[in-house]
């Protein structure tokens, strides 16, 4: 490719992952960072973008465990069409690659998830993979997961569960509800895994992460609480510098007294998830969730007898409220949107940093707001503007 298709984006403020940098530009050449650079560096006659007084220029928002969004629920619709819809949704919203995830659902429904998946990674850059959160999962920590469909693992679901070509499977379960070895077969499967909808003691997380287990769905939600004698996952997770655990901050999932002091005490890395359902990026109203009407009250998805079911949130309001709630930086609150996932997946050495070498998914915004000015995905700008 030639000089000239070297393309140019300016900012006032330019955060690279780990510095924020004034008045530079990052060069992007087809789908790849080509430099980092100083404004007054930038060469006679580029093609340059100069974004609006004040803007920063960050890395894309990458989010894990996305249920839908633009009024699409994926365990309805499990195609490629789908998954389309759902990107484009949180798109507007600083997020640049996702997860599709599929809560516990019957083998068929994980099947038809893994072939759209498969079939529409090729094309969009913005799709790492799938995300099975489910169905090996707990009785007593199922929040709004079906009863009748969770189940033991059979011999044939690590197959199943593998990654497809070119892309990351997450999976989710109780590690107390799966047979011993279970969760080593599937990481050398090459999936990740993560505790999540467990009532897993301390000494049974342990195990798990001994056989490979590396990751926490939304922390302290459904999952067995921190207790002075039964530490369980939670201490677990937060006393590992190898844990990655996802975070809703929402405001109503987990208190921010409590999202507080694990993110000052915990030794691992945590991350921004949204487990976002169809409204975020939609109509904002209620849905239908395997035969169950969630309403939207306040921005919180519940169940008819008040149960959270999702989140009605998105990435750049949770960097907005690590911001406002939990008193952090910036800076680090753009970490845990983009790095630390990144990192977690296996994708730090290519995604969740602006810097050379790297696939330029970036997003730009207002520094006190989070809105959204533009994103790009492998170098490619969103046709929207929001």
């Amino acid at each position: 490719m030639s000089e000239e298709a070297r393309r140019t984006i300016a900012a006032d403020v330019v955060f690279d992952g780990e510095t924020a940098h004034r008045d530079c530009a990052v060069v992007i050449e087809g789908e790849n960072i080509v430099s980092l650079i100083l404004r007054r560096e930038i060469p006679r006659g580029a093609d340059v973008l100069e974004l609006p007084k004040g803007v920063w220029l960050a890395p894309g928002f990458i989010d894990i465990q996305v249920n839908g969004g633009g009024d699409v629920l994926f365990n309805d619709s499990p195609t490629p069409e789908a998954i389309t819809t759902i990107v484009r949704a949180h798109r507007k919203f600083g997020t640049t690659s996702l997860l599709p995830t599929l809560i516990t659902d019957t083998d068929e429904k994980m099947i038809a998830a893994e072939r759209a998946v498969a079939e529409i990674l090729p094309h969009a850059p913005g799709v790492l993979g799938v995300h099975f959160e489910g169905p090996f999962i707990s009785p007593e920590r199922l929040g709004v997961h079906r009863a009748d469909l969770r189940r033991a693992p059979s011999p044939h679901h690590v197959e199943m569960l593998a990654p497809p070509p070119g892309g990351v499977s997450l999976v989710t379960l109780a590690p107390e509800e799966t047979p011993p070895g279970f969760v080593a077969e599937l990481v050398a499967a090459g999936c990740k895994v993560a505790l999540g909808h467990s009532m897993a003691n301390y000494a049974q997380t342990r195990a798990a992460m001994a056989e490979g287990l590396t990751g926490f769905t939304h922390l302290f939600n459904a999952m067995r609480p921190l207790a002075s004698r039964e530490p369980g996952p939670i201490a677990a997770a937060l006393e590992s510098s190898a844990a990655h655990y996802g975070l809703i901050v929402d405001g109503e999932h987990v208190d921010p007294a409590i999202l507080r002091l694990a993110l000052r005490a915990g030794l691992g890395h945590p991350m921004l998830v949204t487990d976002a359902m169809p409204p975020v990026g939609g109509d904002g109203r209620g849905f239908v969730l395997q035969g169950r009407e969630i309403f939207v009250e306040n921005g919180r998805c519940v169940t008819e007898e008040g149960t959270l079911a999702g989140a009605s949130l998105d990435m750049a309001s949770a960097v907005r409220n690590c911001v406002s709630l939990l008193d952090l930086p910036l800076e680090r609150a753009l970490v845990l949107a983009s790095a630390n996932p990144a990192n977690f997946l296996g994708l730090g050495k290519r995604l969740g940093r602006l810097v050379a070498g790297y696939r330029a998914d970036m997003t730009a915004f207002d520094p006190q707001s989070l809105r959204i000015v533009s994103t790009w995905v492998a170098g490619e700008r969103s046709a929207e503007e929001w």
